[in-house]
């Protein structure tokens, strides 16, 4: 077992020698030789390589995409909650006010959220950003 990025792991990190990236055509291509040292590959154990190469190629449908869309909004709002918001330590002890928390939070997202919409036939002052999920399902409800 050897460590990667933190982790213990059965896959093996092998160095590549500096005067064979200094050599190799491709060495502008390649990402991991930033600070001049060469290369480290990383080989994992054989099922895992399968796993990994396919889940990669799958990335690169479109089908792929469409789910991962989902996800994307998700992270997103839980970005600006824990950004914006400083939702990532809470103020209070104990589960009920901790909840209580998340919710107002939640709330006081949605209605940031809600003070970015206009009425029919007004324009903002600058262009909006893409409408969220939540701001798209507030449209079709006022229309």
């Amino acid at each position: 077992m050897e460590t990667h990025l933190g982790r213990r792991t059965s896959a093996a990190v092998r160095p590549l020698p500096r005067k064979a990236c200094r050599e190799c055509e491709d060495r502008l291509k390649c990402t991991g030789n930033v600070d001049g040292k060469g290369r480290h590959i990383l080989l994992l154990p054989e099922p895992q390589q399968k796993i990994q190469s396919q889940v990669r190629k799958d990335q690169k449908t479109s089908s792929w995409h469409r789910r991962y869309a989902i996800r994307a909004g998700c992270e997103a709002t839980v970005s600006e909650t824990v950004h914006a918001h400083g939702l990532r330590h809470c103020r209070y002890r104990g589960l009920a006010k901790t909840h209580v928390q998340h919710v107002l939070t939640a709330a006081g997202t949605n209605i940031v959220r809600l003070s970015e919409c206009f009425p029919p036939g007004t324009t903002p002052a600058s262009p909006p950003r893409p409408p969220s999920h939540f701001q798209r399902l507030c449209q079709r409800l006022t229309t």
